[in-house]
């Protein structure tokens, strides 16, 4: 059994665009909170209504401890991969794991779901592993493209093999609630790699999956 450190498999996956950040999250809660209620004056809510009252220190706390907490290294999950002693070389699919993200342009909600895919070489990842991957990288301001790229950078790094897949569907509700006001489209990326990419039939097998 393998056991990885974040910082190490942190370091081989494309980078979200952020800036050295020392504040505990009590301290970053706390800001945010402040910083938030000022918004909601400006825009012109009564902060001593009761239902609005505690509303920045929600928002903050929300931020910090759940909707971005893929920001922080801490938190990426623990990972451990099993050498591959059934010798499998088949691929493995992860099918519709769930996406929630927000995108980095407006702060507004990703909803979607992902397949992943990978033929073992070595090692073999827990299922569920490919799920805390998933949402760790959602975790954090982001652009659809990016996420996909960084799920398929964490697998082919961590399993030692090109033979990765990750393709993701999702709404964007900065589609579906401002803007053109679109409710009914979706956007699709994959990152194909490997066998998933250069072999016709493995790459048809796993679009097949993916419908």
């Amino acid at each position: 059994m393998i056991e990885f450190d974040p910082q190490d498999i942190l370091s081989h996956v494309r980078p979200n665009p952020v800036t050295p950040n020392t504040l505990s999250d009590e301290e970053k809660i706390a800001k945010v909170s402040e910083k938030f209620k000022e918004i909601m004056e400006i825009i012109g809510l009564d902060l001593t209504n009761n239902s609005l009252q505690d509303t920045p220190k929600r928002v903050a706390k929300m931020y910090v401890t759940e909707l971005f907490k893929g920001l922080k290294p801490e938190n990426f999950p623990k990972i451990t991969v099993i050498k591959n002693e059934m010798l499998y070389d088949q691929m493995v699919v992860v099918k519709d794991v769930s996406v929630i993200s927000l995108c980095e342009h407006h702060f507004a909600t990703i909803h979607g779901i992902a397949n992943i895919a990978y033929i073992p070489s070595k090692g073999v990842i827990g299922l569920s592993k490919i799920n805390r991957i998933t949402d760790y990288f959602s975790r954090r301001p982001q652009v659809q493209e990016r996420l996909t790229k960084q799920i398929a950078d964490c697998l082919s790094y961590i399993l030692k093999t090109e033979d990765v897949a990750v393709h993701i569907n999702a709404k964007h509700y900065c589609v579906i609630s401002r803007g053109v006001g679109d409710v009914n489209s979706s956007t699709i990326t994959s990152d194909l790699r490997g066998a998933f990419k250069n072999s016709p039939e493995t790459r048809t097998e796993f679009l097949k999956v993916c419908q």
